[in-house]
């Protein structure tokens, strides 16, 4: 997951730390099950084996990609964890990027999509459709580690407790008064586009970030629209407030993707999401889209 897993308490609440220690030890394990970057993990096992055969997957592993697939279907396909061949078309994977000629995006384009992942409740397998087809959780991991921590530390009894991912994942676990301060950044401008308390609620961020190509003066950026197959444009990040982490990751991606029609669309019809678009332009305005009950924003 390429980041810093952080938890903070209350001074008050010291007795947690043993608890937040332990909490913090799933981790890595949690990296050995969803990374790309090992062989042995499950997601490198299914990338390998899945295009030719059934492939048993643990249930906490598949109950994510059964999630993941339910967030591809509600977005239209502007979050999709089969995104990979076109990120290593556009030379992303290994941040030597490209612009790549038509006909190699549309031959990444045809092994993306979830409709070529077929997932087997009855036996929690999986089977890919065709062969070229890769799983990245590259855009939910961060987020789906934080919802696992939560779940740890209130099964310990841990009250309050701000666990964090980077800069961009966070989930609050009760908390004082109006609940956890935290200020809501954009990757390319340099100061906090807004101030957010939350109390019980998960936060993800994407953003249009450091990774871009320039050919003929335009800039191509990293993040990718799975229906079209090139860069997404018009926003320089999304911001997701929500009830899990998971779902705030992966719908920042999306919103980042689908911009404000598609948060506008989803907003309206899934209740207690927040979303907050900074649009890409000389004013840099920021749209805020939906509500979340456990969240409070203000401007700065």
């Amino acid at each position: 997951m390429a980041c810093r897993f952080e938890i903070t308490l209350d001074h008050a609440d010291a007795a947690g730390i043993p608890a937040a220690q332990r909490a913090l030890k799933q981790i890595d394990a949690i990296e050995a099950q969803l990374t790309v970057f090992r062989d042995s993990s499950t997601i490198a096992a299914l990338n390998r084996r899945a295009a030719d055969e059934d492939v048993p997957c643990e249930a906490e592993v598949f109950e994510l990609l059964q999630q993941c697939a339910a967030l591809s279907d509600a977005t239209g396909g502007a979050f999709d964890i089969t995104s990979t061949p076109l990120s290593r078309c556009w030379g992303f994977l290994r941040r030597e990027g490209r612009l790549p000629a038509e006909p190699e995006i549309a031959r990444a384009r045809a092994q993306v999509g979830m409709q070529h992942v077929q997932l087997d409740a009855a036996r929690s397998t999986v089977r890919f459709a065709r062969p070229g087809v890769e799983l990245n959780l590259g855009a939910v991991g961060k987020g789906y580690a934080l919802d696992r921590v939560g779940a740890t530390l209130r099964r310990d009894g841990v009250g309050r407790a701000l666990v964090s991912a980077g800069r961009s994942s966070l989930l609050a676990i009760g908390g004082h008064d109006r609940g956890w301060m935290v200020d809501i950044v954009s990757p390319r401008l340099t100061k906090p586009i807004a101030r957010a308390w939350l109390r019980d609620a998960a936060l993800g961020t994407s953003g249009a970030g450091s990774q871009f190509v320039i050919v003929d003066g335009i800039r191509y950026g990293h993040v990718l629209d799975p229906r079209s197959g090139r860069p997404a444009n018009g926003i320089l990040s999304a911001t997701v407030i929500c009830d899990r982490a998971a779902d705030a990751d992966a719908l920042s991606t999306a919103f980042l993707v689908g911009g404000p029609q598609l948060a506008r669309e989803y907003c309206e019809c899934h209740a207690g999401v927040l979303a907050l678009l900074t649009l890409e332009g000389d004013n840099e305005t920021t749209l805020v889209v939906g509500e979340c009950a456990n969240a409070q924003v203000e401007d700065l």
